[in-house]
Protein backbone atom coordinates (compact mmCIF):
# COMPACT_ATOMS: atom_id res chain seq x y z
CA UNK A 1 0.00 0.00 0.00
CA UNK A 2 1.30 3.61 -1.08
CA UNK A 3 2.08 5.50 1.67
CA UNK A 4 -0.61 8.29 0.88
CA UNK A 5 -0.60 11.96 1.94
CA UNK A 6 0.79 13.19 5.27
CA UNK A 7 -0.77 16.41 6.85
CA UNK A 8 1.04 18.39 9.18
CA UNK A 9 -1.49 20.80 11.46
CA UNK A 10 -5.09 20.15 12.26
CA UNK A 11 -6.20 23.38 12.18
CA UNK A 12 -9.12 25.05 9.58
CA UNK A 13 -6.89 24.12 6.79
CA UNK A 14 -5.44 20.70 7.34
CA UNK A 15 -8.71 19.73 8.94
CA UNK A 16 -10.55 20.69 5.57
CA UNK A 17 -7.74 19.42 3.28
CA UNK A 18 -8.40 15.75 4.71
CA UNK A 19 -11.66 16.00 4.03
CA UNK A 20 -11.63 17.67 0.73
CA UNK A 21 -9.43 14.79 -0.25
CA UNK A 22 -11.77 12.56 0.00
CA UNK A 23 -14.63 14.31 -1.67
CA UNK A 24 -12.58 14.81 -4.26
CA UNK A 25 -12.22 11.23 -4.65
CA UNK A 26 -8.46 10.35 -3.38
CA UNK A 27 -8.53 6.36 -2.43
CA UNK A 28 -5.34 6.51 -0.89
CA UNK A 29 -3.87 6.99 3.15
CA UNK A 30 -4.70 10.33 4.60
CA UNK A 31 -2.77 11.10 7.75
CA UNK A 32 -3.81 13.84 9.85
CA UNK A 33 -1.18 15.40 12.71
CA UNK A 34 -2.53 17.42 15.35
CA UNK A 35 -0.02 18.90 18.12
CA UNK A 36 -3.26 19.95 20.22
CA UNK A 37 -5.13 17.15 21.66
CA UNK A 38 -8.64 16.64 21.27
CA UNK A 39 -10.91 17.40 17.53
CA UNK A 40 -9.92 20.16 15.64
CA UNK A 41 -12.38 23.38 16.34
CA UNK A 42 -13.51 26.84 15.92
CA UNK A 43 -10.71 29.26 16.37
CA UNK A 44 -12.38 32.99 16.06
CA UNK A 45 -14.82 32.44 18.60
CA UNK A 46 -11.95 31.86 20.93
CA UNK A 47 -11.69 35.42 21.64
CA UNK A 48 -15.38 36.02 21.77
CA UNK A 49 -18.15 33.46 22.68
CA UNK A 50 -16.35 30.82 24.47
CA UNK A 51 -14.85 33.67 26.92
CA UNK A 52 -18.34 34.49 27.25
CA UNK A 53 -20.07 31.08 27.49
CA UNK A 54 -20.23 29.75 31.05
CA UNK A 55 -19.45 25.78 30.04
CA UNK A 56 -16.26 26.60 28.09
CA UNK A 57 -16.59 24.32 25.42
CA UNK A 58 -15.16 24.40 21.83
CA UNK A 59 -16.95 24.58 18.78
CA UNK A 60 -15.79 21.15 16.51
CA UNK A 61 -14.80 21.78 13.24
CA UNK A 62 -17.01 19.01 12.71
CA UNK A 63 -18.40 15.86 13.83
CA UNK A 64 -15.76 13.30 15.70
CA UNK A 65 -17.17 10.80 12.86
CA UNK A 66 -16.03 12.25 9.77
CA UNK A 67 -12.54 10.98 10.50
CA UNK A 68 -13.50 7.56 11.05
CA UNK A 69 -16.27 7.05 8.57
CA UNK A 70 -13.62 8.84 5.82
CA UNK A 71 -10.83 6.39 6.80
CA UNK A 72 -8.46 9.76 7.74
CA UNK A 73 -5.82 8.38 10.33
CA UNK A 74 -6.16 11.48 12.70
CA UNK A 75 -3.38 11.83 15.06
CA UNK A 76 -3.95 14.31 17.84
CA UNK A 77 -1.52 15.26 20.32
CA UNK A 78 1.32 14.25 18.23
CA UNK A 79 4.76 16.39 16.81
CA UNK A 80 6.21 16.14 13.83
CA UNK A 81 10.09 16.97 15.04
CA UNK A 82 11.69 16.24 11.47
CA UNK A 83 10.73 16.25 7.89
CA UNK A 84 13.28 13.79 5.62
CA UNK A 85 12.25 15.03 2.23
CA UNK A 86 14.74 12.07 0.66
CA UNK A 87 13.42 9.85 2.72
CA UNK A 88 10.03 10.93 2.38
CA UNK A 89 9.01 10.56 5.61
CA UNK A 90 7.90 12.63 8.88
CA UNK A 91 9.65 11.47 11.67
CA UNK A 92 7.50 11.95 15.25
CA UNK A 93 8.23 11.49 18.84
CA UNK A 94 7.08 7.48 18.69
CA UNK A 95 8.08 6.38 14.96
CA UNK A 96 7.95 7.96 11.33
CA UNK A 97 5.30 8.09 8.71
CA UNK A 98 6.18 7.95 5.16
CA UNK A 99 4.35 10.00 2.79
CA UNK A 100 3.97 10.45 -1.35
CA UNK A 101 2.07 14.04 -1.47
CA UNK A 102 2.94 16.37 2.25
CA UNK A 103 0.64 19.06 3.20
CA UNK A 104 1.82 21.97 5.46
CA UNK A 105 -0.94 23.51 7.37
CA UNK A 106 1.66 24.26 10.19
CA UNK A 107 -0.35 28.04 10.94
CA UNK A 108 1.49 30.71 13.03
CA UNK A 109 2.71 31.66 16.04
CA UNK A 110 1.84 34.69 18.27
CA UNK A 111 4.71 36.92 18.51
CA UNK A 112 6.10 37.26 22.04
CA UNK A 113 7.74 40.31 23.26
CA UNK A 114 11.35 40.34 24.57
CA UNK A 115 10.53 42.32 27.67
CA UNK A 116 11.05 42.30 31.53
CA UNK A 117 8.16 40.25 33.37
CA UNK A 118 6.99 38.25 30.20
CA UNK A 119 6.99 35.16 32.10
CA UNK A 120 4.74 36.76 35.26
CA UNK A 121 1.66 34.82 35.76
CA UNK A 122 -1.48 36.43 34.47
CA UNK A 123 0.47 36.97 30.71
CA UNK A 124 -1.49 35.58 28.17
CA UNK A 125 -1.47 34.95 24.42
CA UNK A 126 -4.54 33.96 22.47
CA UNK A 127 -4.38 31.78 19.55
CA UNK A 128 -5.27 28.39 21.05
CA UNK A 129 -7.60 26.46 23.06
CA UNK A 130 -4.96 26.30 26.14
CA UNK A 131 -4.37 30.00 26.00
CA UNK A 132 -8.02 30.68 25.81
CA UNK A 133 -8.85 28.41 28.95
CA UNK A 134 -6.09 30.00 30.62
CA UNK A 135 -8.23 33.13 30.29
CA UNK A 136 -11.29 32.32 30.86
CA UNK A 137 -10.05 30.57 34.28
CA UNK A 138 -7.66 34.09 35.36
CA UNK A 139 -10.78 36.84 34.03
CA UNK A 140 -12.87 35.55 36.67
CA UNK A 141 -10.68 37.56 39.68
CA UNK A 142 -8.98 39.88 37.17
CA UNK A 143 -10.02 43.98 37.59
CA UNK A 144 -7.66 45.48 35.39
CA UNK A 145 -7.10 44.28 32.01
CA UNK A 146 -3.97 45.47 29.91
CA UNK A 147 -3.96 44.56 25.92
CA UNK A 148 -0.96 45.21 24.45
CA UNK A 149 -1.79 45.61 20.59
CA UNK A 150 -4.91 46.83 18.33
CA UNK A 151 -5.17 43.78 16.31
CA UNK A 152 -8.10 41.74 15.81
CA UNK A 153 -7.76 39.73 18.55
CA UNK A 154 -6.73 41.89 21.14
CA UNK A 155 -9.71 44.15 20.13
CA UNK A 156 -11.97 41.30 20.22
CA UNK A 157 -10.78 40.09 24.02
CA UNK A 158 -11.08 43.82 24.60
CA UNK A 159 -14.55 44.63 24.19
CA UNK A 160 -15.43 40.82 25.91
CA UNK A 161 -13.86 41.78 28.81
CA UNK A 162 -15.07 45.47 29.14
CA UNK A 163 -18.49 43.84 28.69
CA UNK A 164 -17.54 41.40 31.51
CA UNK A 165 -17.17 44.12 33.76
CA UNK A 166 -13.38 44.68 33.59
CA UNK A 167 -11.74 47.86 33.40
CA UNK A 168 -9.62 47.75 29.93
CA UNK A 169 -6.53 49.24 28.61
CA UNK A 170 -5.45 48.75 24.78
CA UNK A 171 -2.21 50.12 24.35
CA UNK A 172 -1.45 50.54 20.43
CA UNK A 173 1.88 51.77 19.20
CA UNK A 174 0.56 53.20 15.81
CA UNK A 175 -2.05 56.12 15.48
CA UNK A 176 -4.69 53.75 14.66
CA UNK A 177 -6.39 50.74 14.90
CA UNK A 178 -6.35 48.14 12.93
CA UNK A 179 -3.96 50.57 10.46
CA UNK A 180 -2.52 47.48 7.95
CA UNK A 181 -6.26 46.03 7.76
CA UNK A 182 -8.85 48.53 7.19
CA UNK A 183 -9.49 52.39 5.78
CA UNK A 184 -9.27 55.17 8.70
CA UNK A 185 -12.89 55.53 8.87
CA UNK A 186 -13.50 51.71 9.82
CA UNK A 187 -10.73 52.77 12.44
CA UNK A 188 -12.09 56.00 13.71
CA UNK A 189 -15.93 53.78 13.94
CA UNK A 190 -13.86 51.11 15.60
CA UNK A 191 -12.08 53.11 18.30
CA UNK A 192 -15.49 55.16 19.24
CA UNK A 193 -17.66 51.71 19.74
CA UNK A 194 -15.08 50.58 21.90
CA UNK A 195 -14.77 53.59 24.24
CA UNK A 196 -18.69 53.84 24.25
CA UNK A 197 -18.10 50.13 25.60
CA UNK A 198 -15.82 50.89 28.52
CA UNK A 199 -12.42 50.57 26.64
CA UNK A 200 -10.05 52.79 27.24
CA UNK A 201 -7.41 53.19 23.90
CA UNK A 202 -3.71 54.75 24.32
CA UNK A 203 -1.74 55.40 20.52
CA UNK A 204 1.64 55.57 20.43
CA UNK A 205 2.07 53.69 23.26
CA UNK A 206 4.11 50.55 23.82
CA UNK A 207 4.87 48.24 26.86
CA UNK A 208 8.40 48.09 28.46
CA UNK A 209 8.30 45.99 31.01
CA UNK A 210 5.45 43.76 33.00
CA UNK A 211 5.74 44.49 36.68
CA UNK A 212 5.14 41.71 39.73
CA UNK A 213 6.10 39.07 41.65
CA UNK A 214 4.91 36.05 40.17
CA UNK A 215 1.85 37.57 39.45
CA UNK A 216 2.08 41.06 36.94
CA UNK A 217 0.38 43.69 38.66
CA UNK A 218 1.36 46.87 36.42
CA UNK A 219 2.29 47.04 32.55
CA UNK A 220 5.51 49.41 33.02
CA UNK A 221 5.61 51.73 28.71
CA UNK A 222 8.53 53.25 27.34
CA UNK A 223 7.19 56.69 28.00
CA UNK A 224 7.31 55.74 31.89
CA UNK A 225 3.81 54.88 32.85
CA UNK A 226 2.57 52.57 35.04
CA UNK A 227 -0.69 51.03 34.00
CA UNK A 228 -2.52 48.76 36.79
CA UNK A 229 -3.27 45.55 35.63
CA UNK A 230 -3.92 42.10 36.94
CA UNK A 231 -4.32 40.48 33.48
CA UNK A 232 -2.35 41.23 30.54
CA UNK A 233 -3.39 40.00 27.20
CA UNK A 234 -0.35 40.25 24.55
CA UNK A 235 -2.12 40.47 20.79
CA UNK A 236 0.76 42.08 18.91
CA UNK A 237 0.92 39.53 15.42
CA UNK A 238 2.28 36.06 14.67
CA UNK A 239 4.63 34.68 12.75
CA UNK A 240 4.19 31.91 10.29
CA UNK A 241 5.21 28.63 12.00
CA UNK A 242 8.09 27.39 9.11
CA UNK A 243 10.66 25.80 11.33
CA UNK A 244 10.06 22.34 9.85
CA UNK A 245 9.93 23.72 6.61
CA UNK A 246 13.45 25.54 7.09
CA UNK A 247 14.91 22.26 8.78
CA UNK A 248 13.83 20.29 6.06
CA UNK A 249 15.71 22.87 3.57
CA UNK A 250 12.30 24.25 1.82
CA UNK A 251 12.14 27.53 -0.02
CA UNK A 252 11.44 30.33 3.19
CA UNK A 253 10.72 33.68 2.85
CA UNK A 254 8.55 35.54 5.46
CA UNK A 255 6.78 32.18 4.79
CA UNK A 256 6.90 28.92 3.24
CA UNK A 257 7.72 29.96 -0.22
CA UNK A 258 4.96 28.34 -2.73
CA UNK A 259 3.84 28.91 -6.78
CA UNK A 260 0.41 29.76 -7.29
CA UNK A 261 -0.63 25.94 -7.22
CA UNK A 262 0.90 26.28 -3.44
CA UNK A 263 3.44 23.84 -4.49
CA UNK A 264 6.64 24.49 -2.25
CA UNK A 265 9.96 23.99 -3.92
CA UNK A 266 9.95 20.30 -3.01
CA UNK A 267 8.08 17.84 -5.32
CA UNK A 268 5.01 16.65 -3.87
CA UNK A 269 4.77 19.38 -0.96
CA UNK A 270 2.21 21.84 -0.61
CA UNK A 271 1.63 24.78 1.88
CA UNK A 272 -1.60 25.95 3.03
CA UNK A 273 -3.06 28.93 5.36
CA UNK A 274 -1.27 31.19 7.43
CA UNK A 275 2.08 29.56 7.39
CA UNK A 276 2.13 30.15 3.45
CA UNK A 277 3.49 32.51 1.03
CA UNK A 278 2.10 32.53 -2.53
CA UNK A 279 1.68 34.67 -5.32
CA UNK A 280 -1.51 36.87 -5.64
CA UNK A 281 -3.67 36.87 -8.36
CA UNK A 282 -5.04 40.82 -7.56
CA UNK A 283 -2.27 42.50 -6.34
CA UNK A 284 0.22 40.75 -8.68
CA UNK A 285 3.40 39.84 -5.84
CA UNK A 286 3.23 36.99 -2.78
CA UNK A 287 1.44 37.43 0.73
CA UNK A 288 0.72 35.93 3.36
CA UNK A 289 -2.82 35.66 4.46
CA UNK A 290 -4.18 35.27 8.08
CA UNK A 291 -7.88 33.94 7.90
CA UNK A 292 -10.26 31.01 8.17
CA UNK A 293 -11.53 31.61 4.34
CA UNK A 294 -8.22 31.38 2.74
CA UNK A 295 -6.93 28.80 4.83
CA UNK A 296 -9.94 26.28 3.97
CA UNK A 297 -9.89 27.89 0.11
CA UNK A 298 -6.57 26.68 0.28
CA UNK A 299 -7.14 23.37 1.16
CA UNK A 300 -9.78 22.48 -1.00
CA UNK A 301 -7.33 23.75 -3.90
CA UNK A 302 -4.61 21.44 -2.79
CA UNK A 303 -6.95 18.63 -2.47
CA UNK A 304 -7.47 19.37 -6.27
CA UNK A 305 -4.40 19.48 -7.40
CA UNK A 306 -3.18 16.63 -5.90
CA UNK A 307 -6.24 14.97 -7.85
CA UNK A 308 -4.76 16.30 -10.98
CA UNK A 309 -6.29 19.92 -11.59
CA UNK A 310 -4.11 22.59 -12.36
CA UNK A 311 -5.96 25.86 -12.52
CA UNK A 312 -3.94 28.20 -10.38
CA UNK A 313 -5.47 29.50 -6.70
CA UNK A 314 -7.29 32.25 -7.47
CA UNK A 315 -9.66 32.77 -4.85
CA UNK A 316 -10.97 36.23 -3.61
CA UNK A 317 -9.81 36.88 0.05
CA UNK A 318 -12.44 37.92 3.01
CA UNK A 319 -12.27 38.38 6.11
CA UNK A 320 -14.35 38.99 9.08
CA UNK A 321 -13.97 40.61 12.93
CA UNK A 322 -17.07 40.52 15.75
CA UNK A 323 -16.36 43.28 17.83
CA UNK A 324 -18.65 44.62 20.44
CA UNK A 325 -22.10 45.36 18.33
CA UNK A 326 -20.02 45.58 15.04
CA UNK A 327 -19.94 42.40 12.76
CA UNK A 328 -16.55 44.07 11.20
CA UNK A 329 -16.18 42.07 7.07
CA UNK A 330 -13.65 42.61 4.28
CA UNK A 331 -13.51 41.51 1.14
CA UNK A 332 -10.58 42.15 -1.17
CA UNK A 333 -7.32 43.83 -0.59
CA UNK A 334 -6.77 47.11 0.00
CA UNK A 335 -3.63 47.66 0.21
CA UNK A 336 -1.96 49.25 -3.24
CA UNK A 337 -6.04 51.05 -3.67
CA UNK A 338 -5.53 54.90 -4.22
CA UNK A 339 -9.20 56.14 -3.64
CA UNK A 340 -11.89 55.00 -1.04
CA UNK A 341 -15.55 55.84 -1.21
CA UNK A 342 -17.86 55.62 2.11
CA UNK A 343 -21.40 54.88 1.29
CA UNK A 344 -23.30 54.79 4.15
CA UNK A 345 -23.49 57.07 7.72
CA UNK A 346 -21.04 55.71 10.00
CA UNK A 347 -22.61 57.94 12.58
CA UNK A 348 -25.69 55.22 12.36
CA UNK A 349 -23.78 52.29 12.69
CA UNK A 350 -23.95 50.54 9.06
CA UNK A 351 -21.78 51.98 6.07
CA UNK A 352 -19.82 50.39 3.65
CA UNK A 353 -16.02 51.54 2.20
CA UNK A 354 -15.25 51.10 -1.35
CA UNK A 355 -11.69 50.97 -2.27
CA UNK A 356 -10.65 51.74 -5.80
CA UNK A 357 -7.09 51.40 -7.25
CA UNK A 358 -7.05 52.73 -11.01
CA UNK A 359 -10.69 53.33 -11.04
CA UNK A 360 -11.19 49.24 -10.62
CA UNK A 361 -12.65 48.41 -7.23
CA UNK A 362 -10.29 46.07 -5.43
CA UNK A 363 -12.35 46.02 -1.40
CA UNK A 364 -14.94 46.93 0.32
CA UNK A 365 -14.79 47.11 4.56
CA UNK A 366 -18.37 47.12 5.79
CA UNK A 367 -19.50 47.99 9.08
CA UNK A 368 -23.18 45.92 9.82
CA UNK A 369 -23.74 45.70 6.25
CA UNK A 370 -23.76 41.80 4.99
CA UNK A 371 -25.79 42.37 2.29
CA UNK A 372 -22.75 44.48 0.74
CA UNK A 373 -19.92 42.16 1.78
CA UNK A 374 -22.10 39.31 0.12
CA UNK A 375 -22.15 41.67 -3.55
CA UNK A 376 -18.82 42.38 -2.91
CA UNK A 377 -17.44 39.26 -3.09
CA UNK A 378 -19.78 38.27 -6.42
CA UNK A 379 -18.40 41.54 -7.86
CA UNK A 380 -14.52 41.10 -7.24
CA UNK A 381 -14.87 37.29 -8.43
CA UNK A 382 -16.32 38.67 -11.32
CA UNK A 383 -13.84 41.90 -11.97
CA UNK A 384 -16.91 44.36 -12.09
CA UNK A 385 -16.32 47.96 -10.87
CA UNK A 386 -19.43 50.23 -9.97
CA UNK A 387 -20.02 53.33 -10.86
CA UNK A 388 -19.61 55.97 -8.09
CA UNK A 389 -23.17 57.35 -8.89
CA UNK A 390 -24.77 53.89 -8.21
CA UNK A 391 -22.86 53.43 -4.77
CA UNK A 392 -24.59 56.92 -3.60
CA UNK A 393 -27.84 56.09 -4.84
CA UNK A 394 -27.47 52.57 -3.30
CA UNK A 395 -28.11 50.96 -6.87
CA UNK A 396 -24.95 48.48 -6.93
CA UNK A 397 -26.89 45.90 -6.49
CA UNK A 398 -29.24 46.40 -9.44
CA UNK A 399 -26.45 47.30 -11.95
CA UNK A 400 -24.22 44.33 -11.11
CA UNK A 401 -27.04 42.22 -11.66
CA UNK A 402 -28.00 43.66 -14.92
CA UNK A 403 -24.14 43.91 -15.90
CA UNK A 404 -23.44 40.31 -15.42
CA UNK A 405 -26.52 39.13 -17.33
CA UNK A 406 -25.39 41.18 -20.04
CA UNK A 407 -22.01 39.36 -19.79
CA UNK A 408 -22.99 36.41 -19.35
CA UNK A 409 -21.14 35.87 -15.59
CA UNK A 410 -23.40 35.45 -12.56
CA UNK A 411 -20.76 36.80 -9.98
CA UNK A 412 -18.98 33.70 -9.36
CA UNK A 413 -16.64 33.45 -11.79
CA UNK A 414 -14.17 36.52 -13.42
CA UNK A 415 -14.45 37.80 -16.20
CA UNK A 416 -11.13 38.59 -17.79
Amino acid sequence: MKPGVVIIGAGHGGSQAAVSLRQEGYAGAITLIGAEHGYPYHRPPLSKAFLKDGDGRLQPLRGDGVYESSSIDYRPGARVRRIDLEMRNCVLDDGEIAFDELILATGAVSRTPDIEGIGLAGVFALRTAVDARGIKQHMAQAESVVIVGGGFIGLETAATMAASGKRVTVLEIGERLLARAVSPVVSAHVLSRLTQGGVEVRFGTQARAFAGDEAVRAVLTVTGETIAADMVIVGIGADPDVALAVEAGLAVDAGIVADDLLRCSASGVYAIGDCVRFPHWQLGQPVRLESVQNATDQARHVAGVIMGKSDPYRAVPWFWSDTADMKLQMVGLSANADRHLVAGDPAGGAFAVYHFRRDRLVAIDTINRPADHMLGRKMIAAGYTPDEADIHAGRVSDAFRTWASEAGADGSRRVA
